[in-house]
């Protein structure tokens, strides 16, 4: 009865153990989640309202929100884009033709950030610009060459 016993408590032990890293584990994958979905989005963190807005299709910006235009340049050209509130709009892009630039795509309408691309040969440049209190902010240029 002795052996019996010698084994229980140790056995216990180790299904207590499992049991704690388990929901330690879960706690911690629920926790990075929901961080990495807010900083994702990039845009205003503090604003629930609009980033729900625009997930759903309903970006609509308040009028009378002041506008606020940047214009970012790099090798491609150049891209105007303003913020209304929380809001991105794309208002143009220019790419340097002389220097062979092309834009693929570019997104004009009110978003939480407006992405645009561009290519030269092999080559591509992605950037994105999102609205950091108002002010239109790069978030990312990406740069990618194109296998042969």
């Amino acid at each position: 009865m002795s052996s019996r016993r010698a084994w229980a408590r140790p056995a216990g032990l180790v299904a207590v153990w499992i049991v704690v890293a388990a929901v330690a584990v879960t706690v911690g994958v629920v926790a990075v989640t929901r961080v990495g979905a807010t900083l994702s989005d990039r845009g205003p963190l503090g604003n629930e309202a609009a980033r729900n807005d625009l997930r759903e299709g309903r970006a609509s910006p308040d009028p009378a929100a002041p506008m606020v235009e940047r214009t970012f340049t790099e090798e491609f050209g150049e891209i105007d884009v303003a913020c209304q509130g929380a809001f991105a709009i794309g208002l143009d892009v220019r790419p340097d033709e002389v220097q062979g630039w092309r834009t693929i795509s570019f997104e004009t309408r009110p978003d939480d950030d407006i992405d645009a691309v561009f290519a030269k040969g092999d080559r591509s440049i992605e950037i994105e610009v999102f609205c950091n209190l108002g002010e239109p902010t790069v978030s990312e240029v990406e740069r990618s060459t194109l296998a042969e």
